[in-house]
């Protein structure tokens, strides 16, 4: 389970560098989070759909609830109970909630780095290169209570030996920088190949501040 993660500022020029994004005229990236837990609204890149402020199909970025809600769900947001903020690689195809988003709403969660809790204490995981990545993702357009709620859910695999070492049962999907387009590309062949468990020689992990376990906290210190 994936249920904490953090991101360094990352400004338009490191997007564009890594990606043909088309940020929004007159806004700032999105600042700094070091506590970043579901039902809190978090950046993605996606491609846009109609009648976006970017045109159709160029890669976007936009804010989407933590918590994928399915684009069949029609009651209020309080009578759900299902938990949809991770979607197991292996139930994609399958899953009522989450097989038609990972048909037609993948996405990328921009990050710097989650965390993971091994008896009671969390470690902070990251990759070595220091480099902010993306989580493989999903995303999806429901209508509540009479408003478009665009959510998402981030996509976890198998663990790595890093995650496996802390008796974690899963870990999020790293995306290689070279394979961003093709997981966002609807007509990829064979995306399910993407979701593997990233390489632990390219990842390292330490405490992390205890006080991020409660979700009000925030800041770089909580890093550890």
């Amino acid at each position: 389970m994936t249920a904490r993660f953090f991101r360094r500022a990352i400004d338009w020029s490191d997007y564009r560098a890594a990606i043909d994004l088309v940020a929004p005229p007159g806004v700032h990236a999105p600042a700094a989070a070091y506590n970043i837990a579901p039902s809190q609204v978090v950046p993605l890149l996606r491609r846009a759909p109609e009648g976006e402020y970017a045109p159709r199909h160029s890669i976007q970025i936009a804010p989407a609830f933590w918590g994928l809600v399915p684009v069949w769900w029609k009651k209020p947001l309080s009578e759900k109970k299902f938990s949809t903020f991770n979607a197991r690689a292996e139930t994609l195809e399958d899953s009522a909630a989450f097989s038609g988003a990972f048909r037609q709403g993948r996405c990328l969660v921009p990050a710097s780095g989650f965390y993971a809790w091994s008896d009671g204490a969390p470690f902070a995981i990251a990759l070595k290169s220091g480099d902010w990545f993306c989580f493989a993702g999903l995303w999806s357009r429901a209508m509540i209570e009479g408003s478009e709620f665009d959510t998402f859910a981030i996509v976890t695999t198998d663990p790595n030996g890093i995650l496996a070492g802390l008796s974690a049962a899963s870990m999020p999907v790293i995306l290689d920088r070279s394979n961003w387009l093709r997981w966002l590309d609807t007509e990829a062949r064979d995306p399910l190949a993407l979701l593997r468990p990233y390489p632990s020689d390219a990842m390292h992990g330490w405490p992390a501040n205890p006080a991020v376990g409660n979700v009000r906290n925030q800041g770089e210190d909580l890093l550890g």
